[in-house]
Parts: C-alpha cells; structure tokens; sequence
C-alpha cells in the first residue's frame, strides 16, 4: 500500500501565553533563540544523513501522484507556536531535501496556517508543478452553514481556502472527518464538482471508518463521480490497527492510497512528557486539554511505560525514541 507520511521537521518552541517580567522574558527569549538554532542543525545534520530516504518517491494509493515518502504538515506550528520565519525555514529546508508534499487544512490555527503557507509559498517562487499542496475541509467557522461536508461548505470552504493559500488549485482535498448529517451522494458530488472547476486535482477522506470510505467508493461507482484517492489516518506505535489492518484491503480493493499523520502521537513519543505537562509544550496550549488529559490519564501512564522500552531499545541501535518511531514505519513493506 502506498503510503505518505507528514510532520514537522523542526521540533518548534511553543509560545508561552502568560504574563512574564522583562528579564523572564529576555531570557526565555534567549534559550528559546538558542534551542531553535540547535533544532535547526540538528535537522539539517538528519536530512544530509537520510537525503536518500527523503527523495524517496512512490504512487499515492493506485493514482499517478507521485508523492515524496514524508511531507510536511503545518497543524499547531505554522500560523500559530512559531514564528514565520522559522516556518520559512522548515518548508525550505523541507523543499530542498526533496519533500513535495506539503499539508494544511482550513481549521489550523482558523486559518492562519494557510496564509502563512500561501504567503511563503509565493515568496519562494518555485514552479507550482512541483510541489503539492494539501487542505481540509469541515471546520470552517462557527455558523451551522461553515461546517461540516454539505455542498454549500465544500464548495465555499474550498474557495476560502484558495484564497488564504493564494492559489488556485490544490492538489488533494480531504474531507477532514466524516459528516453523519449529510448524505454521501451530495458529499460525493461536491467533490466531483470541485475537482470538475479545476479547484482540485483530487479528494480524500481524513478519519472514515473502512465502511464510510467504501460507501463514497460505491457512490462514485454508482452515478460515475470521482471516488477519494487516499485516507488520512493516525499511525504510531500505539496506533496500528487501522493502518496495518484495514488500509491494505482498501489498497488491495479500490486503490486507495494512505497519507499517514502524528507519527510522534503528538510528540508523545520524543519523552517530553515524561515527567509531567512542559509548560511550553502542545499539551499546555490552549485547547489542547484534551491533549494534557491522555497524557495524564491511566492509558496515558501505560504507554509512558512502553515508551520506556522503545527508549532501551533505541539506546541499543544508537537512536532517539523519536528516530525510531519516524523510522518504524518505513519497515513495514504493506506501506
């Protein structure tokens, strides 16, 4: 099965809200300055040692979009804990390791992650037939009509989205979670329509259930509309099923192609939370209580447990915990 796989490439600072003093804030300004240089070098030492992986290609699902083996996904960094700058860096330094594929959607930091790519996609000037560029659309504002996959907000959703991005197409729309309230055939359709108008080059599916991917398949079948190309879906070492399980007969049966996200269970895996919620990290942010609430949680205490034995077994090879989890998936031959 083809596979994508997306994340950052540069372990950001996270921008502490709360008031501080002025020396407080100079010198967390400081090592902040200083840990960002050393992320900086340390990636660059990583993607000179993996240049081979990283301008490693393959077909998304059965389509002819050739896709690099790692993008660069944008959730909770661009537009929101770091600055543009930096992101700058991190989709440069992406783009000339290789990396073509670069994912956004309309409810990153409600927006702003698509016009800091846009932005700076324009500013690097590279040939737009070079990259691909992937949203999200269901959450697009707080209006029942700027929600979820009805006609109406696939269409105007992906229209806003252009506009933020400064393009005029995407490569991929994702239908960012499924929509009980909205029949498949209209959803299907709106897709169809959109990539008919040439506001995208294909679809796909982000968190469906192997039954819902299967019923828009059926429905494209049925009415001769176009069926999604991929799947975005979860996967890490403590979430495997689905896409170990399940993706390969959707693979194996229509084609459909696996775009793979948080391989670092949302930094879970890098031991950060070891002892606690870092008051500079994800989990501390607002609204990502949810976050702070598993890692705290007894689930949460039994994979710091595992997470122990990954770290033994990267101390053996001569790794991180976060190498060998990013790493892991590139064994697996059904990807």
């Amino acid at each position: 099965m083809s596979s994508l796989i997306h994340y950052s490439l540069v372990q950001r600072q996270n921008v502490y809200s709360g008031s501080r003093s002025s020396a407080d804030a100079t010198s967390s300004s400081k090592i902040e300055e200083t840990r960002r240089k050393q992320s900086v070098h340390n990636t660059k030492q990583t993607t000179s040692k993996s240049d081979k992986q990283l301008k490693a290609y393959r077909n998304l699902g059965k389509s002819g979009l050739r896709v690099s083996n790692i993008g660069l996904g944008t959730w909770v960094t661009f537009g929101a804990q770091i600055p543009d700058e930096i992101a700058e860096e991190m989709l440069t330094l992406a783009y000339e390791s290789g990396i073509n594929v670069f994912d956004t959607a309309e409810v990153y930091a409600a927006g702003k992650a698509e016009i800091v790519l846009g932005k700076l996609l324009k500013k690097k000037g590279w040939r737009r037939s070079s990259y691909i560029v992937t949203t999200k659309i269901y959450w697009g504002g707080k209006a029942e009509t700027e929600k979820g996959l009805s006609r109406k907000h696939i269409i105007e959703g992906l229209k806003a989205s252009l506009e933020r991005l400064q393009l005029e197409y995407v490569d991929i729309v994702f239908a960012n979670k499924p929509d009980p309230h909205t029949p498949m055939e209209e959803i299907v359709r709106a897709f169809s329509y959109i990539i008919d108008k040439g506001w995208a080059m294909y679809w796909g599916t982000s968190r469906w259930s192997t039954m819902e991917i299967m019923e828009a398949y059926s429905v494209a079948r049925q009415f001769n509309l176009i069926p999604p190309i991929a799947e975005q879906a979860e996967y890490h070492i403590f979430q495997r099923e689905k896409v170990e399980l399940h993706m390969p007969e959707l693979y194996h049966k229509i084609g459909l192609g696996a775009m793979t996200w948080s391989p670092l269970a949302c930094g879970f895996l890098t031991g950060k939370y070891e002892d606690g919620v870092p008051v500079y990290s994800r989990a501390s942010q607002k609204g990502y209580t949810w976050l702070k609430d598993r890692i705290l949680s007894e689930e949460g205490r039994k994979q710091q447990a595992k997470l122990r034995e990954v770290q033994t077994i990267a101390e053996k090879i001569g790794c991180s915990a976060a190498q060998l989890a990013i790493g892991s998936w590139k064994k697996n031959n059904r990807l």
